[in-house]
């Protein structure tokens, strides 16, 4: 048996107008909704009408119209919010607390107490180490372009 995973995803059931939400706009496919505890005030999610996990799962063709609606909220987020800035992020799978494509975008002052990431920044173990992994990297890549092309 099948489970519609739309049924049960609380963003679905937002999007669909199931579950309560301060709706910030709803256009071209894609929702934005106040994150219910937001990091700063305007704390905004925004995400896909239709149910994907994470952006790998999002169409190619819908990329482009998801990211500018994005980018449109970020850009009009300082003037609206008083903010000098927004944090623009995304989780897929690990720290995904609901497993619906989300970008947060958050409005940024300065001192604000967000303090750069939220986890430990690591190391490179050499600059031969950067190199390999880049190269590594950059050979998937290469294959991904060759098997979609």
């Amino acid at each position: 048996m099948t489970v519609d995973v739309s049924a049960t995803c609380a963003f679905c059931a937002i999007v669909a107008g199931r579950s309560k939400a301060d709706i910030v706009f709803r256009d071209a496919g894609v929702t934005a909704f106040l994150d219910r505890i937001p990091l700063f005030v305007g704390h905004t999610l925004v995400v896909p009408d239709e149910h994907h996990e994470t952006l790998a799962d999002l169409p190619h063709d819908a990329v482009g119209g998801f990211f500018t609606q994005v980018q449109r909220l970020s850009a009009l987020m300082p003037a609206a919010l008083g903010a000098a800035g927004t944090f623009v992020a995304m989780n897929n799978t690990v720290s995904q607390s609901v497993p619906h494509l989300h970008v947060h975008v958050v409005p940024r002052r300065a001192k604000d107490g967000l303090k750069g990431f939220f986890w430990p920044r690591t190391r490179y173990e050499s600059p031969q180490h950067a190199a390999s992994t880049a190269a590594l990297l950059q050979r998937h890549w290469d294959e991904a372009a060759t098997s979609a092309g």
